[in-house]
C-alpha cells in the first residue's frame, strides 16, 4: 500500500467569479431553470477544470451554486429575510422559526462534482455561531428568537442534516467555516464581550453538536481573520491564536485550516499547543488581491510549519477563500497564478522532504512527542471536563 502524498494541495472554498457568473447567479437576466443550471454546470466544470490544470488535489466548486457563502442557510431552511448590500453583497437576515426547505442543496453541489471529476472534493457550510453573528438582528429577530444563541441553536439540526447528505453524497471533506471563532484572537473583539472564552467555548460546542458522531467524511474547520473584510479595506483584526487554542483542542474534527501569511497571525510556535491528531491547512498563499507569493515564499512558509509539525500533518492551502464578498470583482486569472504557485511549491517539498537525512527526521520526531505529550494532556482535561473525546 502506497503512502499518502505529502502536501496535499487545496483551495478553501470560494473562488472568484467572472463577470457572467456574477450576472448568472443575480438573475441578470433571468433564465428559466433548465437553461440556468445548464449554464452553471458549464461555469462550474471551468472552475475544476482551473484547479486541477493548477495542480491543485481537493476541489471545490468555487461556491458559484451560492449567492453568499454563509446565506446558503436560506436555501436549507425558512424563516429568512433577503436583500442586498448597496456594494453588491447579499444580506440574509432570520426574521421567522427555522423550518425545513430544501435539504441538500449543499449536497447536490457534491454529486454534481463527482461527476466531473476524480480529485477529492470538499464542501463548505457555515458554522452555526457565523450565522448567529451575521443574521441575528435585535430589531427585525427577536420575535422568532429573542436572544442570538436561541437562533444558533436552531441552526444546528438544520447544518447536521446537510452534513450527512454532504457525507452520503461523496464528498471527501466537509469544511465548517468559522472565521467568527477566530476573531477571539482579537483583544478588541474579546473586549466587546463579558465573558469572551464564554463566547468561544460556544461557538466550539455548537460545531461539536453539528459534527458529533458523524463518520466516514474528514470533519475541518476553517479559521481566519475576515481576509475578505481586509481586502475591501476593512479593519485588520490582529492577535496571534494563543487565546483560543484551549478551544480549538476541543473541536471534533480531523483538520484545523489556519491563515498564516499575515503578520498579526502571530508565530507558528502555537503548532505545539495544538491537539496532535490535527492535520493542519496550512494558510500559506496570500488571497489579498494584487500579491502574488512566490513558490518559493510558499515553500519557505511551509518549511517554518514543519518546525513543529510532522510533514504528514501539514496541508497546503490560501488563507481563505479567494472571493472577498459574493459580489466581489476580483481576478480570477491572479487566483489562478496563486494557485498554480501553491502546486509548485508542494512539489518542491515533496521532493526536498522525501530525501531528509537521519538528523532532519530525528527533529520532526522531537517536535511529534513533544505535540504528542501537550495533545495527551489537552485531551484528558477535556475528558475530565465531560467535553467527550475527539475523532
Amino acid at each position: 500500500m502506497s503512502k499518502p502524498q505529502l502536501f496535499p494541495t487545496s483551495v478553501v472554498g470560494s473562488l472568484p467569479r467572472p463577470a457572467f457568473v456574477l450576472d448568472l447567479i443575480n438573475d441578470r437576466p433571468p433564465l428559466a431553470p433548465e437553461r440556468y443550471v445548464c449554464e452553471m454546470e458549464a461555469a462550474v466544470r471551468f472552475a475544476v477544470a482551473m484547479q486541477e490544470h493548477a495542480g491543485i488535489d481537493v476541489v471545490t466548486d468555487g461556491e458559484w451554486w451560492r449567492k453568499s457563502y454563509i446565506g446558503v442557510i436560506a436555501e436549507l431552511a425558512h424563516g429568512f429575510e433577503l436583500g442586498t448590500l448597496p456594494d453588491g453583497r447579499p444580506f440574509t437576515l432570520v426574521t421567522g422559526k427555522l423550518a425545513p426547505k430544501t435539504p441538500g442543496f449543499i449536497a447536490r453541489e457534491v454529486r454534481f462534482l463527482k461527476t466531473i471529476t476524480r480529485k477529492q472534493v470538499k464542501a463548505t457550510l457555515p458554522s452555526p455561531a457565523l450565522l448567529g453573528e451575521r443574521m441575528w438582528s435585535a430589531e427585525k429577530s427577536t420575535k422568532a428568537y429573542p436572544k442570538r444563541d436561541d437562533f444558533v441553536r436552531a441552526c444546528v439540526p438544520i447544518l447536521r442534516r446537510e452534513l450527512e447528505l454532504v457525507r452520503d453524497a461523496g464528498a471527501e471533506i466537509a469544511q465548517i467555516d468559522d472565521p467568527h471563532l477566530c476573531l477571539f484572537v482579537d483583544p478588541d473583539v474579546r473586549a466587546q464581550y463579558p465573558d469572551p472564552d464564554a463566547a468561544a467555548a460556544f461557538a466550539v460546542e455548537m460545531v461539536n453538536e453539528v459534527v458529533r458522531g458523524v463518520g466516514g467524511i474528514k470533519l475541518a474547520v476553517h479559521l481566519c481573520r475576515r481576509a475578505g473584510g481586509r481586502a475591501r479595506g476593512e479593519h485588520a483584526h490582529g492577535g496571534g491564536y494563543g487565546p483560543i487554542i484551549p478551544h480549538l483542542n476541543r473541536l471534533m474534527v480531523h483538520h484545523l485550516t489556519m491563515e498564516f501569511t499575515a503578520p498579526q497571525t502571530g508565530d507558528m510556535t502555537v503548532f505545539r499547543e495544538l491537539r496532535e491528531d490535527f492535520e493542519i491547512g496550512l494558510g500559506c498563499v496570500d488571497v489579498t488581491p494584487g500579491r502574488i507569493d512566490s513558490a518559493a515564499t510558499i515553500a519557505a512558509r511551509v518549511r517554518q510549519a514543519a518546525r513543529f509539525l510532522a510533514p504528514e500533518r501539514i496541508t497546503l492551502n490560501p488563507d481563505c477563500g479567494f472571493a472577498p464578498g459574493s459580489g466581489a470583482v476580483v481576478s480570477i486569472d491572479e487566483a489562478y497564478r496563486k494557485l498554480c504557485h501553491e502546486a509548485e511549491a508542494a512539489r518542491m517539498l515533496r521532493e526536498e522532504f522525501a530525501g531528509l537525512g537521519g538528523k532532519a527526521r530525528g527533529k520532526i520526531r522531537k517536535f511529534r512527542r513533544a505535540a504528542n505529550c501537550r495533545g495527551r494532556q489537552t485531551l484528558a482535561a477535556y475528558g475530565a471536563a465531560g467535553g467527550g473525546q475527539a475523532p
